[in-house]
Parts: C-alpha cells; sequence; structure tokens
C-alpha cells in the first residue's frame, strides 16, 4: 500500500478525496460538479489526474455508458502513509517529536490536549 500512496500527488489527492467521500462509483460528470465547487480545474485536467491515478493502480476506472470511478486505496491506507512519510520526513520518524512540535505551537486546545491524554492511556485498568 504505501508504494502506492507515495505515488499519489497533492493535485490527485483532491479527485481521491471526492471518490471517498462520495462512498460510490462516481462517473466524471459528477466528479467534475463537485470539484467545480473548490477548484477552477478544466474537464480536461480532471481526467488526465483520472487516467494518472489509474495507471497507478489507485483508481478503477469502470466502462459502463460512460466510465465510472471507485478508489482502490481507502483513504484510512492513504492518510496512514501520509502521516508516517510526515514524521519520518520532518521529525527523523519520532511521533513524540511531532507531537512536542503541535503542543509547542499552540496548534492543540485544551481539549485537543485532553482528548489525547485519553488515547495515550493504552493498556491502562479502564481500558
Amino acid at each position: 500500500m504505501g508504494s502506492l500512496a507515495a505515488k499519489i500527488t497533492d493535485s490527485e489527492a483532491e479527485i481521491m478525496r471526492v471518490l471517498w467521500e462520495a462512498g460510490c462509483e462516481l462517473p466524471i460528470a459528477e466528479i467534475r460538479k463537485i470539484l467545480e465547487e473548490n477548484s477552477n480545474w478544466e474537464t480536461s485536467t480532471i481526467k488526465t489526474l483520472l487516467r494518472r491515478l489509474c495507471e497507478k493502480g489507485v483508481v478503477l476506472a469502470i466502462k459502463r455508458e460512460v466510465f465510472y470511478y471507485k478508489p482502490l486505496v481507502s483513504e484510512a491506507e492513504f492518510n496512514e502513509y501520509s502521516t508516517q512519510n510526515l514524521i519520518d520526513r520532518l521529525f527523523a520518524g519520532s511521533a513524540k517529536k511531532l507531537v512536542a512540535s503541535l503542543v509547542g505551537s499552540k496548534k492543540l486546545n485544551k481539549s485537543d490536549i485532553d482528548e489525547l491524554r485519553n488515547m495515550f492511556k493504552v493498556g491502562d485498568k479502564d481500558e
């Protein structure tokens, strides 16, 4: 999975998000309609990105009356790979350094920190 996710560019990830959020196969017309809300991409750009995603093996094109597209990589898999890649590149593989950076930069509020504390209690008697 990691090698597939590594091949997804930022622009392609926008297409993937549309497919993930839909939760079903979509024709290009529907993909274009959704993307029009947030981007000014031409249909040719969307077609090119979908073709590349198919070539990379992360999207499947299904021929019916028109092509329908569905993701072959889940959002969770992509996010897991992307997060680990970020940690590896920016924090030398240390998730602790990532969290310390977030806390130090005031990106987490008290509620976020409390929620994280509860997550870190893995293996405690309460669980």
